[in-house]
């Protein structure tokens, strides 16, 4: 018995080895996303809030607080567009210290809360002001993201591998011998996956909403003509890994490396206001960056059809041209 088995655990061994390019992912996947995310959470110690001064530029010296260790000052020349960032708790406080210091703070902010207290200790003659317009609560602002994620795994993961078992099993080779085309074949797969996410997104959109009740002030049509877009393009997008390669281990190298840089850069689980220019480029390279820019406008600020447009021609024009790429890369059988 022993025998038996050490002699699978060889060729198991052996197989994994000879195949080049699983071993190159499951060596280079890990260093890949070590030395990314270096780059992006690196440096020095983050800060632990984030507030924002109404000047055109900050002058440090001018204000106790504004030499306070942990916390970031963003200088916002636009008051309209500073107090749009601090209702939706991209900034933790806004200050003005124009003439008598004055600042707004969003009530439902946690961070919010410990960053006013800090100014008061630092300037207590500071003024209260009213935060304009209804302040944003965390949890409606994160439920976007959490439903964007859950398309983005459905998208990738649930066609790759229902194309690379094809595959595998033979299925695609039986089908090759068929006038079945490969942009056929691929289209009947985009449009089955599309139909079962924006089902299970509607589901879960309509249930959550009844339980916590979160904010939605945007046309429900034009939120699914954005998930539409926004799972074509991912759904598409995981094609294009799935289209020519055989290997599991592979695949799912690819698509981890996919998935793990959208999740942490597209705005899931927090703002990207006042990270550095060039994250802010990467993050807008993903499709799910634009679902979910475009999905908090519509659901927080009933942002219409002309204010997301940007993002839906994004989307739309991604998902022709992965469609079309994979329909070009695509391969029946192993060689």
């Amino acid at each position: 018995m022993i025998g038996r088995l050490l002699a699978v655990l060889h060729a198991r061994n052996l197989e994994f080895l000879r195949d080049r390019g699983t071993l190159a992912w499951t060596l280079v996947l890990p260093v890949m996303l070590v030395i990314g995310m270096s780059f992006v959470f690196g440096g020095p110690q983050r800060p632990l809030f984030k507030v924002g001064v109404l000047a055109a530029r900050l002058d440090r010296g001018s204000q106790p607080f504004l030499r306070e260790h942990y916390v970031q000052f963003v200088a916002e020349p636009d008051a309209a567009r500073a107090l749009h960032e601090l209702t939706h708790q991209e900034l933790d406080l806004l200050v003005d210290f124009g003439g008598a210091a004055r600042y707004w703070v969003n009530t439902d902010s946690p961070k919010g809360y410990i960053a006013e207290k800090l100014l008061l200790a630092a300037v207590p003659a500071a003024q209260r002001q009213p935060v304009r317009g209804a302040a944003v609560r965390y949890v409606d602002w994160l439920f976007p993201g959490i439903l964007g994620m859950n398309m983005m795994f459905s998208c990738l993961f649930g066609v790759g591998y229902v194309v690379l078992r094809y595959r595998k099993s033979g299925f695609l080779k039986r089908l090759h011998a068929t006038p079945l085309t490969a942009f056929e074949f691929l289209g009947a797969q985009v449009l089955s996956r599309l139909l079962l996410i924006l089902f299970v997104t509607a589901v879960l959109y309509t249930g959550i909403g009844t339980i916590i009740g979160f904010r939605s002030a945007g046309n429900a049509l034009l939120l699914a003509l954005l998930a539409a877009l926004g799972a074509l393009s991912m759904i598409a997008l995981g094609l294009t890994i799935a289209a020519r390669f055989s290997s599991e281990e592979l695949v799912g190298g690819l698509l981890n490396l996919l998935t793990w840089p959208m999740m942490l850069l597209s705005g899931v689980w927090f703002s990207l206001e006042g990270s550095p220019r060039w994250v802010q480029w990467v993050a807008h390279v993903f499709p799910l960056t634009h679902v979910l820019d475009a999905a908090r406008a519509v659901m927080l600020d009933g942002a219409d059809l002309r204010q997301i447009a940007p993002h839906l021609v994004y989307l739309a024009a991604t998902a022709l041209a992965f469609l079309a790429f994979g329909a070009w890369s695509f391969r029946w059988r192993i060689d």
